[in-house]
């Protein structure tokens, strides 16, 4: 299949906004030959489901979020198709307030919930309807969304990144302030 045809088929199924609610539908583009398809939250799993059945996409390879700032955070997941040997890309972008919430695809793609874990964990996006999202890499105690660029490593309270000062600057004023840690100022950190 094609990617012109792949964005036809989706058009016609989600173009208008499949899920019923107040949605802009799906936006289609399509880069290195991969077709990215970028529905509102509620269309999610209307999606997910569609390139499964009705776009043969039968491999769910992987799932993550990026951190785009204002916009909120960009969830991707990315299936295959092994009969049509076509990619997809599913992108929804959820806001980065409060909670972010998606519903999960673990009743579409088994494979889903590894992937959901990880993102809940490092992006803090909550897959609601998800069996377990319990911690997967980081310690229980372990507080903050260490891949959302806002969250700040305790690291640079201690030592300057080396690339904080502007190369023209002679006298040496660093881009932004220091930041504390979320935990707070850990003993004898940024002291120094």
């Amino acid at each position: 299949m094609t990617p012109e045809e792949i964005i036809q088929r989706v058009d016609a199924a989600l173009g208008a906004g499949a899920d019923g609610a107040d949605s802009a539908g799906a936006a289609c583009e399509v880069s290195q030959g991969t077709v990215t398809v970028t529905v509102s939250p509620g269309a999610w799993l209307a999606a997910l489901a569609f390139a499964r059945h009705e776009l043969d996409c039968d491999f769910f390879d992987w799932l993550s979020a990026v951190d785009e700032l204002d916009a909120g955070l960009a969830v991707v997941a990315h299936v295959y198709s092994l009969a049509g040997r076509h990619h997809l890309l599913l992108r929804s972008v959820v806001g980065a307030a409060d909670l972010p919430e998606l519903p999960t695809a673990t009743g579409i793609y088994r494979g889903a919930a590894w992937h959901e874990r990880e993102t809940h964990e490092m992006f803090g996006v909550i897959f609601s309807g998800h069996p377990r999202l319990a911690p997967l890499l980081l310690p229980d105690e372990f507080e903050g969304h260490p891949l959302r660029k806002d969250f700040v490593l305790a690291a640079r309270v201690a030592k300057e990144w080396p690339g904080a000062k502007d190369p023209g600057d002679r006298g040496g004023a660093a881009r932004g302030g220091r930041r504390l840690p979320p935990s707070g100022n850990p003993e004898g950190w940024g002291s120094g």
